[in-house]
This record gives C-alpha cells, structure tokens and sequence, in this order.
C-alpha cells in the first residue's frame, strides 16, 4: 500500500497538465516552395506566426503508402521574434492527405526551451497553410 502512495505522489509532483480547448496562437504561412522527389517531398514555407513573428520551415514529407495519402514529417524551423531574437526548432511528427488538403501534426521543442503541439492544415491548391499551436511547455518552465 505504501509503494502505491509513492507512485501517487510521484506521479502528482512530476506531472504535466495540457489544455487542448484553446491554440495559444496561430497563423498563416504561405508555400514558397515543393520540390517533389522519389517517395518524398521538401516544402519550404513563410509567414507570420502569433507569439513567434516571421517563421520559416522546411519540412520533409515522406509518405507511408502507395496512395500517399499519409506519413511522416520531419524538418526546421526558425523564427525571428518581434525584438530580433532568432529562435529554432526541429520538427518531427506525421501528416494526412484527402485531396488537396493535408494535415500535419507534429511537436516542437524550441531552443529557447519552450514546446508546443502544432497543427497545420495545408491547402496544396491555395499555396496556404492554416497555423494553430498550443502551448505543452513556455520557455520559462
């Protein structure tokens, strides 16, 4: 009974709580660039971001199947915030297509020790890329 306590205890004191109801923020980047290769494509990305300024990405989309309507993603990101600091980040994570439309999930950690949950839902046809991200961890804890 004793060790069911403690791992209550610990569980309570290390734990983390996330609010998925609301995105800390959002945006819309645009697609500057796909350069399709075999079984993946590179797209690069630009826009503003709300809480980050000007982002930009390169992101790798590798797909899983022959339909290549899903798989998995990896790529960067920097960011130039509004008083001139450069922050980055990996990205790694996976997305989904239905026609033109495509869904990418994926976490960040960004250098300045912050993390997120990021969505995107891209439009191939519009060149556009709809941004909402909620916030795992701020930089400051």
């Amino acid at each position: 009974m004793k060790n069911i306590y403690l791992v209550l205890l610990l569980i309570s004191t290390f734990g983390f709580t996330q609010d998925f109801s609301q995105p800390k923020g959002g945006g819309t980047l645009d697609i500057v660039l796909v350069s399709p290769d075999d079984g993946y494509s590179i797209m690069n990305f630009e826009g503003n971001i709300s809480g980050y300024g000007l982002v930009f990405a390169k992101i790798q989309v590798s797909s899983i199947n022959t339909s290549k309507t899903s798989g998995t993603l990896d790529g960067d990101a920097r960011t130039i915030l509004n008083d001139g600091t450069l922050i980055s980040t990996p990205i790694k994570g996976s997305w989904k297509r239905k026609g033109a439309l495509v869904k990418f999930y994926f976490t960040d950690a960004i250098n300045n020790g912050a993390m997120n949950f990021v969505m995107w839902d891209v439009n191939l046809l519009e060149k556009k890329a709809a941004v909402k991200y909620f916030e795992l961890h701020g930089a400051d804890n």
